[in-house]
């Protein structure tokens, strides 16, 4: 049996690929189950295509809480474990579990209240409004199943166990190309649900997941008999995973209402150029798969390591991220930029859609490495505790920005849709300027405040 790694003592290089590779495989066959989900609404009809593209802002916003919250309790758990202190990473873990399941009860409640409104907000009526909620209803009732497994892999990445989430989703993927058609179309007792067999299969998988992940955590020692006593909440344990891990939901929100920003000035357009969104997206989210990869990585590295005190390590491990993700994404721009045509026509026979996705891909092929740099230092930044910057560049680039140049650039200037594509790559970048710039001074100052405390300590090293 390989033993597990030592992320504070064992080689940065060795670490990045042992925890990145199954994060990025394991992403591709998420990413490739979303595909399977866009392939199975193609064949019912473009609207129903079209309702899977405006389902995702309000589907990304159950990914985003789940993701936070995983994102902040690996930050504790993982700096708990860094500095020896067990006891806490296991009070953090059952913590994380009541945290989790609090709010997606909540997302729950609220996503069946408000998804009517919503979707009429960004323009959905009639056959288009009821396709969209027979698919988000039933998403939005297994909250708890999405956000219990982000939180369970919270524990595991925090372990330095990458490898176990993988397996769930490459089995889901599999499960996923059975279950989709068998739900769509019926037989062998199920009756025909067409676009709510989609989201009923999806449920039912993160269900299983739920299942195996706890078994895998059982294994790490995190959770343990007594796991049960400290699942009632606490208010410093709460106080703690609500500062950690709701900058970063909060952050990954901002991303959800950045797709409702760019949907509704798509819309403009017409169905075709959501649709067309909805495509390209899922084929960025591919290319991207190597950046969430070191994203998880970066995360679980800087935590650790931090909580030893081994500062020198995060720096390393931020800057042999950075590089490896823009070296890898120099292929993916080179890879999009050319097959663009052929990948939308994998989707769709529709030469409108075809048209609006290729012009989408072709401006977002040059944006791939923004995304790599502003992934790797969010995450070294939610490592180091210092979550709160994620959200205000989310802010920035999502919303705060990007509606006055999509205006200006797709109805002030008459550029018209590829305006709007135009407006991403001159936001991206200039966000990702500036979380350059700001990691690096937060590095810098951390560094300072280390050295200092060893001052203070008599150079016995940073205070307990």
């Amino acid at each position: 049996m390989i033993p597990p790694p030592d992320l504070i003592h064992d080689p940065i290089p060795k670490l990045l690929t042992r925890l990145a590779v199954p994060v990025g495989t394991g992403f591709f066959f998420n990413t490739m189950f979303n595909v399977v989900d866009t392939f199975y609404g193609g064949l019912i009809s473009t609207q129903a295509l079209a309702a899977l593209s405006l389902s995702f802002p309000l589907f990304f916003i159950i990914l985003a809480i789940g993701a936070g919250t995983s994102m902040g309790s690996t930050a504790l758990i993982g700096h708990a474990m860094g500095s020896g202190r067990r006891e806490d990473a296991e009070l953090y873990a059952a913590q994380a579990i009541s945290f989790g399941i609090f709010h997606a009860l909540l997302l729950t409640v609220g996503g069946l209240a408000a998804s009517p409104a919503i979707f009429r907000l960004m323009g959905a009526s009639g056959g288009y409004l009821e396709l969209a909620l027979a698919y988000m209803n039933v998403i939005v009732a297994g909250s708890v199943f999405f956000v219990g497994n982000y939180v369970l892999n919270s524990m595991l990445n925090a372990s330095g166990d990458t490898k176990s989430f993988r397996n769930f989703l490459v089995t889901g993927f599999f499960l996923n190309l059975v279950l989709d058609p068998w739900f769509m179309y019926g037989g062998f007792g199920v009756p025909a649900m067409g676009i709510r067999g989609i989201s009923l299969a999806t449920v039912m998988i993160q269900a299983l997941g739920n299942i195996y992940l706890l078994g895998r955590v059982r294994r790490t020692g995190l959770l343990s008999g007594r796991s049960l006593r400290l699942l009632r909440p606490r208010r410093e344990p709460f106080r703690r995973l609500f500062g950690q891990g709701v900058p970063a939901s909060l952050n990954m929100l901002t991303v959800s209402l950045g797709i409702f920003v760019i949907t509704w000035f798509a819309g403009r357009f017409g169905k075709e150029a959501v649709a067309a969104y909805g495509i390209g997206t899922r084929i960025e989210q591919i290319v991207l798969l190597p950046a969430m990869g070191l994203n998880v990585a970066v995360l679980s590295l800087a935590a650790q390591n931090f909580g030893a005190g081994k500062l020198a390590r995060v720096r390393e491990t931020l800057s042999r991220a950075v590089r490896a993700g823009l070296l890898m994404m120099a292929g993916g721009t080179v890879l999009v930029f050319v097959a663009a045509e052929p990948l939308v026509r994998l989707f769709t026979a529709d030469p409108l859609v075809v048209a609006h996705g290729v012009t989408f891909l072709r401006v977002e092929a040059l944006v791939l490495g923004a995304y790599t740099i502003l992934y790797v230092n969010n995450s070294a930044l939610q490592g180091l505790q210092r979550p709160a910057f994620a959200l205000w560049i989310g802010l920035f680039r999502q919303i705060l920005l990007p509606v006055p140049v999509f205006w200006l650039l797709a109805v002030g200037l008459g550029w018209g849709l590829p305006g709007i594509w135009w407006g991403v790559f001159l936001v991206t970048w200039s966000a990702a300027a500036v979380s350059l710039l700001y990691t690096r001074r937060v590095l810098r100052l951390v560094t300072e405040e280390a050295d200092a405390a060893i001052m203070q300590n008599g150079g016995n090293g940073p205070a307990p």
